[in-house]
């Protein structure tokens, strides 16, 4: 077969048992939140695995890819979008099929387990050294803005890869059959022995039958979404039946979400590398919106009012043709992506915590309230062919709204205009078990560009916690935010696992999936960077 092109890409993945080795059992793999390849470093020995997202979300060591056969179930058959970015995929229209069902969690490639230090230069090689089927095999991911770059593949045999970090990835197929890919695994210890790890994923691939060919990537706009819709109605790009996701465990974390401590307050930090989510907790009566920090072990929780996320220049590019709702062509823009990126401050927000996944019923609604700041703000999600799903956007009406299903945790590409302090107003609720409202607004701070002093951020951030609140009181100690308008909202049920948002791949595959089924695990979804 031909190894097909390949890189890195956001998409949604389903990984699904299927045929097992003769004489072995299948495994069974939940398509919430897995890590199709998951890459760890333990007593001088380098492993390759497959982690379901219940594996992930408790750090264990995952499945022998051996023991495993992804599809045929759980992928999606699409055709090669007009833009000549993915012509690496095939000619325009050309059929593929890819793990990627659109209602499902992003798969990764993750290296969470090769901690920084471990490997000289912080990076993992990883070399497609066999690929044997049919077709074309094609990895690839997209960047926040909508570029695709190649990872393996015929041209592309390895890749380097980051310790530390997870990366969304949509393996691709043109033709139907069964297929064997050996990944290997390199890299040298500090005392300059180098270690190795090889391991052969079976796919199958059904009869490709696609619907309509994929449009132009071109970035979505919000709607004002009905107050209710029939099961497989797609709102604004957004998969039904899906649920926000991103890396189900953050890369530095060792611990999971309910088990990382909090900080004491008044332990200002100002954070401009690594991992971080925002997140409600209950404790009693009382309900918070906190920022998990990451970047230090053990992960701590942290008062958002403590937080200042400095966005430095590293951060800063331009917007390209075609993404209006960032500004004109040209225009400078700095945006934290998707994907982890070293050097760039990585947020994103969950609802893993012990206490909401216990204690609440339903989702929980993020609210944009205001935003103050010098330029404009997006917050959006890039899909696997670069069609981009705008979730906030401080140039339209305030407040918008965003639901959360519990056990969720989801990254975006957060972007903003102009240099300086933005302060987002936010607020968080949901039902507790007992029926009770919870709810809790607070401002949560970015420092943009270089030149931008962090420090005044910390004067805002405290909330108005607890039950029964109505989630419309001053978002913090800065004072009430702009408000203005109407809302708009963007319902995301809970089930089969969104993370993603990435109806993209639901109108390319031009088919619904079935009513949700509340997930068993953790959801999350990545995109690329």
């Amino acid at each position: 077969m031909r190894a097909g092109a390949a890189g890195f890409a956001v998409a949604v993945l389903a990984l699904t048992t299927g045929a097992a080795p003769a004489g072995a059992a299948a495994v069974p793999i939940e398509a919430a939140g897995a890590d199709l390849v998951s890459l760890s470093v333990a007593d001088n020995a380098l492993s390759l695995r497959v982690r379901d997202a219940a594996q992930v979300a408790r750090q264990a060591v995952g499945h022998d890819p051996a023991d495993v056969t992804l599809g045929p179930d759980g992928g999606v058959a699409v055709r090669v979008p007009p833009n000549p970015s993915f012509s690496f995929l095939g000619d325009p229209g050309k059929a593929i099929w890819s793990l990627t069902p659109g209602d499902s969690g992003l798969p990764t490639i993750d290296t969470s387990g090769v901690r920084r230090g471990a490997v000289r230069g912080d990076a993992v090689t990883l070399s497609l050294k066999a690929a044997e089927g049919p077709g074309t095999f094609t990895a690839y991911t997209v960047s926040g803005l909508g570029t695709p770059r190649r990872l393996l593949g015929e041209a592309e045999r390895e890749v380097a890869l980051p310790a530390a970090a997870r990366t969304p990835v949509v393996w691709a197929f043109d033709t139907a059959g069964d297929y064997r890919l050996t990944l290997v695994a390199s890299a040298t210890l500090p005392a300059g022995r180098t270690i190795t790890a090889e391991a052969t994923y079976r796919v199958t691939v059904p009869s490709i039958q696609p619907g309509p060919a994929a449009p132009l990537a071109a970035p979505a706009t919000p709607v004002e979404a009905p107050a209710s819709r029939s099961p497989g109605t797609t709102v604004r790009g957004i998969a039904p039946a899906t649920s926000l996701a991103a890396p189900a465990s953050p890369p530095a974390a060792a611990a999971s979400a309910a088990e990382a401590r909090s900080a004491a307050g008044g332990s200002r930090r100002v954070i401009s590398d690594g991992h971080v989510d925002m997140g409600p907790q209950l404790s009693g009566a009382d309900w918070a919106i906190r920022v998990r920090d990451d970047t230090v072990t053990p992960p701590v929780w942290r008062d958002i009012a403590d937080v200042v996320l400095q966005v430095k220049d590293n951060a800063k590019t331009t917007v390209p043709a075609g993404a209006d709702f960032l500004g004109k062509p040209g225009e400078a823009v700095w945006l934290l992506p998707q994907a982890q990126r070293a050097g760039i401050v990585w947020p994103g927000w969950n609802t893993q915590h012990e206490s909401v996944v216990t204690g609440t019923r339903g989702n929980v609604t993020w609210t944009l309230a205001g935003v103050d700041g010098p330029g404009r703000f997006t917050l959006f999600l890039t899909g696997s062919f670069g069609k981009a799903d705008v979730l906030f956007d401080s140039a339209k009406s305030l407040p918008q709204r965003l639901a959360i299903p519990p056990n969720t945790h989801a990254h975006g590409n957060w972007a903003f205009s102009r240099p300086g302090l933005y302060r987002l107003a936010v607020t968080m609720s949901a039902t507790t078990t007992t029926g009770r409202t919870a709810t809790d607004s607070r401002t949560l701070t970015f420092a943009v560009g270089d030149g931008t002093n962090p420090n005044p951020g910390f004067s805002g951030g405290s909330g108005t916690g607890g039950d029964g609140g109505t989630g419309d009181g001053d978002p913090g100690g800065s004072g009430r935010l702009p408000r203005t308008g109407e809302s708009w909202v963007v319902p995301v049920s809970a089930g089969g696992f969104l993370l993603v948002l990435i109806g993209a791949l639901l109108r390319l595959a031009g088919r619904r999936r079935g009513p949700a089924v509340a997930p068993a695990g953790p959801t999350h979804q990545e995109y690329g960077r």
